[in-house]
Parts: structure tokens; sequence; C-alpha cells
């Protein structure tokens, strides 16, 4: 029978999993650096992008904005000297192609559903993310998780439940919508770590901004686009920015320390979801979200809290 990959008896690995990179406290330190910073330029972007769909054609949102993305990163590899390469070794094809896929269509789904939910409520539900990256880690890169840190995530999970609220009018059809772009950031961030180090997290980056600049092409064909105006213009760019910080970091972090570690820093985007729904749109949570995004960030804290224990006593 084989010997599952959460078993501790299991010492030998097959031809089809990654190679297993031991971090050490100094990569886990640059690693949870780096998932801060992504969370507060993501969320800045989600904020500005609530704001300019609300009068733009959400496609063509998209299209302008990842145009100004590609500059921005193009000129950022130029600065630095590194170059972009528009190729990737054969290995590295497969990890590419379902990296890319998974980021077009929960990027799609997320902004759909950013435009008819509150920012602080999408980002309630987008908190069950490093819960599933976690165990995922777990999955396919034997990363251990005890009975303590499995408990800290059933309850986080259980902390999504009250968010969701399936079965009453809290959990609509946007509500799935958000849930299902979650699932696939999981399939996204998972794909990144099966990326040989000849592939640069710049080169990741500029094939999933290029991708999803090209699907709002695309799926802005059916759309009235018209010129932005000055303000929408400006919110574009300043998107383009956050934006840009975002896709850079979000690749770097998912490649710096050790998953289970590094994910429950996630958190921190409630933090700035809930400022920024409340300063820019007016909007507040509910009882329920408070009290399922309190149970979600108290699990994440207690993994963190219990792996730095472990470290300890080793």
């Amino acid at each position: 029978m084989r010997t599952p990959l959460l078993s501790p008896f299991r010492k030998t690995r097959p031809p089809s999993e990654p190679r297993i990179v031991r971090a050490g406290p100094s990569d886990n330190l640059r690693g949870t650096m780096l998932m801060v910073l992504s969370m507060a330029a993501f969320t800045c972007n989600d904020a500005v992008m609530k704001a300019v769909t609300q009068t733009l054609p959400l496609y063509e949102s998209v299209a302008l904005r990842g145009m100004a993305v590609l500059a921005l990163m193009v000129a950022a590899a130029l600065v630095q000297g590194d170059g972009l390469r528009l190729t990737v070794p054969r290995g590295d094809v497969a990890a590419l192609v379902i990296r890319t896929a998974a980021d077009i269509v929960s990027t799609l789904l997320y902004l759909l559903a950013l435009r008819q939910m509150a920012l602080a409520d999408l980002s309630a539900i987008m908190q069950a993310l490093p819960l599933a990256v976690t165990l995922a880690a777990a999955l396919f890169f034997r990363e251990r998780l005890g009975w303590r840190r499995l408990s800290a995530i059933g309850v986080g999970f259980l902390g999504v439940l009250l968010i969701l609220r399936p079965g009453t009018g809290a959990f609509d059809t946007w509500s799935a919508v958000a849930l299902l772009s979650m699932l696939l950031i999981v399939v996204r961030d998972i794909a990144t770590r099966y990326f040989s180090r000849k592939v640069g997290s710049g080169t990741i980056a500029f094939h999933a901004a290029l991708a999803v600049m090209l699907s709002g092409f695309v799926l802005g064909v059916g759309e009235d686009w018209r010129i932005p105006d000055l303000p929408e213009a400006l919110l574009l760019l300043l998107s383009a920015g956050f934006l840009t910080v975002g896709y850079l970091t979000a690749v770097a972090t998912m490649r710096v320390g050790e998953i289970s570690f590094v994910a429950p820093f996630r958190y921190t985007s409630l933090v700035w979801a809930i400022l920024l729904g409340l300063a820019l749109f007016g909007e507040w949570p509910d009882g329920w979200t408070w009290v399922g995004s309190a149970l979600v960030v108290g699990a994440g804290l207690y993994a963190i809290l219990r792996e730095r224990q472990l470290r300890g006593r080793g």
C-alpha cells in the first residue's frame, strides 16, 4: 500500500515531487516581509479597481491596467539589469501553463465579485486562502502539520463558514464566485513552487500580467469601450503600480521560506480591506463577519506561534 504524503514514515521522494529545500529563520523572515507587502499592495489595488470600474467597463479596465503593468515590469527589469525572458525551460512549461490559467480565471472572478461585494466582506472570504495553501503544501511538499496546527486549520475553516453562512441570504452567487476565485489562487500558488531556479520571479509575474491583460482585450469585445477621463486614467495608473508590486512580491513570497510559515501572514490583508473599505466606500462588516474573521485570524496566529515553539525546541 502506498505510504500517504502526510505519513511520518515516508522516506523516499517520487520523481514527480519537487525537490524540497529546507528554509532557515532568515528565509522565513524575508518571506513574511514580502507577504505583508504583497497583501498591502493587492488590497490597495482592489480598492482602486473597485472605484474605477464603477464608471469604466470592467474588461477595458483590466486591459488598460495590464498595459501599464507590463510597462512597469519592463522598466523594473531594465533598472535591475535582470531582463525578462519570454521563454522558460521545457520542464517548467507545465507549471507556467497551470499557473497562468489559474491566474487569469481567478483574477477575473475576483474582479466580478469585487464590483458587487463590500471590500471587507470579500477580503474576509479570502482569509480561507492561507489555510487552504497550508493544507496543499502539506500534501504536495510534505511540510509537517501536527494535530495542533491541523486543529487550528479546522477552527479557521469554521470561521470561514461563519463568514459565508451557507444556506442564508448572506451566501449568494457572488460569495460562491469569490470562493471559487480563492481555490484557483491556491492552485496558482502551489504551481509557483514547482518552477525551477532557472525561471526568475520577474519572468513568472510578467507572463501572468500579460495573460490577464490579453484576457481583458478578448473578453472586452462585447463592451462599449471609451477613452478614460483624467481621474479614471490616474486611477488605472495607480492600480497598475500597486498590482506590479503585488505580482512581484507574491511570486517571490512563494519561493522564499516555508509556505506553512509564510502563508498565515495573508491575514494582514483583512486589516487593510476594513480600513480602506470604511475610508473610501463607507463599508463596515457585520457582526458575523467580525466573529468569523476573528476565528480565522486567531487560528493563523496560533499556527505561527506553534511553528516558533517547534523551532525553539529544535
